[in-house]
């Protein structure tokens, strides 16, 4: 007999041998259908599996983050059989789990639309006749032999250890896999065809350019709708379609990931620039700016040549090594030493607005969400040992106040060391533990990412939730005690002596200037609050005789700190209205012979909303406070 116990802490007797799904149907038949895996001890496994010794149970559905991740795995098989249906000749490669579902890629032709209809016709098929996944064992020979002719699975087949090989076969299609699998292919009944797109064997451009189709799964059909609804709405949304319409930005093959910025986008930028400023020096931050290039020996220093060259651009100048910055940092290294410094200057928080580039694969280029060039609104800050808890909560609370300001929700992960790092245990224990307690004294929750943290230190990651509520990445706080001792750091102590060593955090809220108006873009839509706006305000003209009047009010307005452009062709006040509110123009003011005569202006907003006639310096003070708020 086995001992199970379940999620509440009661305990069952059972056969030994006993399946996880007999143990399911033992509690109820509507478990057992509607249950994908279950795990045990903790490890996720297929409810075909045989307990042979006491266990803890826990039976996974398909509305659980791990059943959905079993599921979308079920339903790229599935994806794939349907592929070889359509395309016989179609070699397999992977087909892995990813954010919100799955891809699949395959060597054939290029994907159409039609081909895309087929496949998921296919798909629907083979979900209607309910196909049990079965798991079987061979060996790498054998494995080999299944899958012959086929090269990238005899690739993966020839790099796994010594031992069994795990395939899935449900029917006659069976692909390598290591599971687990739900039940049968009609558990994947809510599923979606999506896309469309090349990709390269292991994301390596050298290799053969494969086709990829992704798509997704959900637990119910309203999830699935939801989702595609949101993607809809992303799609509305996408920063690199409306960065051109609204002229902010634009892309050119002379600059491969390298965003060109127009006069309406450096407006946006400008903004928001000075707000960071002025937010910054309400903290109490100086600021500096660093070199663009610095030799090898920085670099070495750093540990950036090390661990981060593949991401450099490099040079040679007067025969000597140089790189262009990857990161602000060691500059700002540089700088700290020019001058000795003492503990009643700490915390001492120095900011910089750095352009730094980074290598980024061709393939991996996304709008301003993946560029090669971009400004980091960098700080780093010094201080004392005995400070670290007090300026990690005080970081937290400023980091809040930006992030609301744009309507933004969070939460926050701490990521601990990765495999390729640079210092000691202790070091490393005393930063983590530090940036914990930085959390616990600013009262937020957090969630661990194992390994994830920077190669010199952890770090605490913001995930801010946009309108639509993806995530994105965009602050973070590093704390880092391994270069302040790389670059020999330090400052007079109250002992006077000039030899302790400082503790420094890394941090940056935007992230990046480029990512964060890309997201901006989307969160908004476009449509900006008036503070943010490149262009607040339009005045149209209703015939040419108007253009002196709206020539006044613009001069009134732009006197007072406001963006404003006149419209003044031949064209329909109808057509002008419209154009503004398609370019989100906050404020759209009519001028006409009635409006000279009373000296106002009639006032419409990009939503279609008529305010009316409104006196033109009256008006001008409504602007201004609402900009000043804000909101």
């Amino acid at each position: 007999m086995v001992e199970v116990t379940f999620p509440d802490g009661k305990k069952k007797k059972y056969e030994k041998g006993v399946t996880a799904l007999d143990v399911a149907q033992s509690i109820s038949e509507g478990l057992a259908r509607e249950i994908v895996a279950c795990e045990l001890d903790g490890e996720t496994k297929d409810l075909t599996t045989t307990l042979e010794k006491d266990t803890t149970i826990n039976f996974l559905k398909p509305s659980t983050k791990e059943g959905l991740e079993v599921l979308r795995h079920s339903t790229a098989h599935i994806m794939a059989e349907a592929v070889l249906k359509v395309r016989p000749d179609a070699k397999m490669t992977i087909g892995p789990v990813i954010e919100d579902g799955f891809f699949y890629d395959f060597d054939t032709e290029p994907f159409t639309p039609e081909d895309l209809t087929k496949i998921e016709a296919e798909m629907k098929k083979i979900v209607k006749e309910k196909k049990v996944f079965k798991r079987i064992e061979v060996s790498k020979a054998d494995a080999k032999k299944e899958f012959k002719g086929n090269k990238y699975k005899e690739e993966l087949i020839d790099e796994l250890e010594e031992g069994t090989v795990t395939i899935y076969q449900h029917d006659d299609f069976k692909d390598l896999c290591r599971g687990p699998h739900i039940q049968n292919t009609g558990q994947a009944k809510n599923f979606k065809a999506m896309k469309v797109a090349a990709a390269y064997w292991r994301g390596d451009a050298k290799n053969t350019q494969l086709q990829r189709i992704y798509g997704t799964v959900f637990a119910t059909k309203e999830d699935l709708q939801n989702y595609i609804t949101r993607i809809e709405e992303a799609e509305k949304r996408d920063h690199r379609k409306l960065g051109k319409k609204l002229e902010l930005f634009s892309f050119h093959e002379e600059a491969p990931g390298c965003p060109f910025w127009h006069p309406k986008g450096m407006t946006l930028r400008s903004v928001l620039t000075d707000y960071w400023r002025k937010e910054h020096q309400k903290e109490g931050y100086v600021e500096i700016n660093t070199p663009i290039i610095l030799n090898r020996k920085l670099w070495e220093t750093s540990g950036h040549w090390e661990n981060y060259k593949e991401n450099m651009y490099t040079t040679k100048i007067d025969g000597e090594d140089f790189a262009v910055k990857p990161m602000n940092c060691p500059g700002g290294m540089l700088q700290y030493k020019e001058k000795v410094h003492s503990y009643k200057e700490f915390p001492l928080r120095v900011g910089e607005l750095g352009l730094v580039h980074r290598h980024e694969l061709s393939g991996a280029l996304s709008g301003l969400f993946r560029v090669r060039m971009f400004t980091q609104d960098d700080s780093h800050i010094f201080m004392t040992p005995n400070q670290i808890t007090g300026e990690i909560a005080r970081l937290i609370r400023f980091v809040d106040r930006i992030y609301k300001q744009f309507g933004f929700e969070y939460h926050v992960e701490l990521s601990t060391r990765p495999d390729k790092s640079i210092g000691s245990d202790k070091q490393w224990e005393l930063a983590t533990n530090g940036l914990k307690d930085g959390i616990k004294a600013a009262g937020l929750d957090y969630e661990i990412n194992e390994g994830d943290g920077a190669f010199y230190g952890p770090k605490i990651d913001f995930h801010i939730k946009d309108a639509i509520g993806r995530t994105w990445q965009c602050g973070t706080i590093q704390l880092d005690m391994s270069l302040p001792e790389r670059f020999d750091l330090t400052y007079t102590g109250e002992d006077g002596n000039n030899d302790h060593r400082p503790v420094m955090i890394h941090r940056v809220i935007y992230g990046s200037f480029e990512r964060f108006i890309g997201i901006l873009i989307e969160h908004y839509a476009g449509k900006f609050p008036l503070w943010l706006s490149p262009v607040q305000v339009r005045v149209l003209t209703v015939a040419d005789r108007h253009k002196d009047f709206a020539e006044e009010v613009k001069l009134n307005y732009e006197k007072s700190g406001l963006r404003v452009e006149i419209d003044n062709r031949t064209e329909t006040i109808g057509k002008k209205v419209r154009e503004a509110q398609l370019d989100q123009i906050n404020y759209i003011l009519v001028v006409g012979d009635q409006e000279i005569e009373k000296q106002t202006v009639t006032v419409r907003t990009r939503n279609n909303e008529v305010v009316g006639q409104k006196d033109v310096s009256k008006f001008r003070d409504e602007l201004l406070k609402e900009v000043n708020k804000k909101e």
